[in-house]
């Protein structure tokens, strides 16, 4: 048995987040959704870009989301939101059948929790040829009570749903700050690093189990499965 499968024996809750996490953000993507929140907040208030990236970034950092700021101080609609600024293009997303093959061989639950909305999971995973019917439920910020992660009460809402040991679960992210509070409860955490300072920081902590840039073969690893 390697070390990695000797450390997840006993796992059968996979936790995945999604954007940047099950697939690497496409050079592009990031400014495609960036650039439509800021046209969003540009409308909607009347303001530059400047000021509306100012906004943007404020609502992100003090609410985890920036829909939620726009939510709770300019009575947004989140669906509104949410379906605007992921009218994106995909295209640069490449198939990733081995990751799908990968996800299959985990014994037990997969989930995708994410602070994104359903529609964009869907696209997201049409894009990467994987089935989505590998994932037990999607948790999005709508069944999460718009309540984003790191906020605990995002991960109690998956919590519940799950109804789930916490001490046999792993989740899976980008963010470093969001594998805080699973390594609380008791999860076995893995960071997939990005060059993001924001989703960086933190990321040397102790609350970071795993750290890799291939999912597909950290999974192959506990599996057994030869990539």
């Amino acid at each position: 048995m390697s070390d990695l499968a000797e450390a997840f024996a006993g796992v059968d809750l996979w936790i995945f987040d999604l954007d940047n996490t099950l697939y690497p953000y496409p050079p592009g993507l990031w400014s495609q959704i960036d650039g439509r929140m800021g046209a969003f907040i540009s409308d909607l208030l009347s303001v530059d870009r400047i000021e509306a990236r100012r906004v943007q970034k404020d609502y992100f950092l003090r609410y985890g989301l920036t829909v939620r700021g726009l939510m709770k101080h300019h009575g947004v609609a989140a669906q509104d939101f949410l379906s605007y600024v992921h009218d994106v293009d995909l295209a640069d997303i490449a198939p990733d059948p081995a990751l799908g093959e990968a996800l299959a061989a985990l014994p037990g639950r997969r989930v995708i929790h994410t602070n994104s909305d359903r529609v964009h999971v869907a696209r997201v995973l049409a894009r990467l040829d994987i089935d989505p019917a590998l994932f037990g439920a999607v948790h999005d910020i709508e069944s999460t009570g718009f309540e984003p992660k790191p906020s605990p009460l995002a991960y109690d809402a998956v919590a519940r749903a799950e109804g789930a040991d916490p001490a046999r679960a792993a989740m899976f992210e980008d963010a470093a700050r969001n594998l805080l509070e699973p390594h609380k409860r008791g999860m076995r955490t893995v960071l997939l690093p990005t060059s993001c300072d924001i989703t960086s920081a933190g990321k040397e902590g102790a609350h970071i189990h795993y750290v890799t840039d291939d999912l597909t073969g950290f999974l192959h690893s506990i599996t057994g499965n030869s990539a």
